[in-house]
């Protein structure tokens, strides 16, 4: 039987090659929502006034909460990558992530129905314009990442297969009373067959 080699000790923390992917997405997503935030505030009041201005921040700031709260919630569960316990810590803060965006938006939508201040044509607008925007940067980021397939995996090396080759092996077990001994097989036991 082969043994399990140790996890490393060095001290330094590996990080999920997907990290990269999620963080350049939340840095691209804040600088599109500020964007947005101006656009759609200039516009906003274009149409709507000062109401129009406040449904585009609110759509626009929604939409960015919303947004990167997936990606958020998936780096702070891949800082226990490593721990035996990773997986359902990663499920349970990824499911715990969408179980409060699902709240929160019914809350938000009931507190913000019927406000006199809302202008439900520049917020729906501004809504999807803010979600498209999102997922635009999701695709590009992805076509433009690098990111292995098996880049979290840790494969043997030259040395480690050198090191198993010369290992003894293990002494065959004894025929116990009633089974097959090696005397009982035939001689060519052991040649393939054509």
């Amino acid at each position: 039987m082969t043994e399990t080699p140790a996890p490393s000790t060095s001290g330094a923390r590996r990080d999920v090659s997907s990290n990269r992917l999620f963080r350049t997405t939340l840095i691209w997503s804040a600088v599109v929502t500020a964007a947005l935030a101006i656009v759609g505030a200039i516009i906003g009041f274009a149409v709507a006034g000062t109401s129009g201005l406040w449904s585009a921040l609110v759509a626009i700031l929604l939409a960015a909460v919303f947004l990167s709260l997936t990606a958020g919630t998936i780096l702070i569960a891949n800082r226990w990558y490593g721990d035996p316990l990773y997986v359902p810590i990663f499920f349970g803060a990824v499911m715990g992530g969408w179980i409060i965006k699902f709240a929160l938006f019914i809350v938000v939508l009931f507190v913000l129905r019927g406000q006199p201040w809302l202008n439900n044509t520049v917020f729906f607008v501004a809504l999807v314009v803010s979600v498209v925007a999102s997922l635009v940067i999701d695709v590009v980021v992805m076509l433009k990442m690098r990111v292995p397939h098996v880049g979290d995996v840790s494969l043997p090396t030259l040395a480690d297969v050198i090191d198993e080759a010369r290992r003894p092996s293990l002494a065959p077990l004894a025929a116990e009373e009633g089974d097959a001994s090696a005397a009982d097989l035939p001689t060519d036991a052991g040649t393939p067959r054509d």
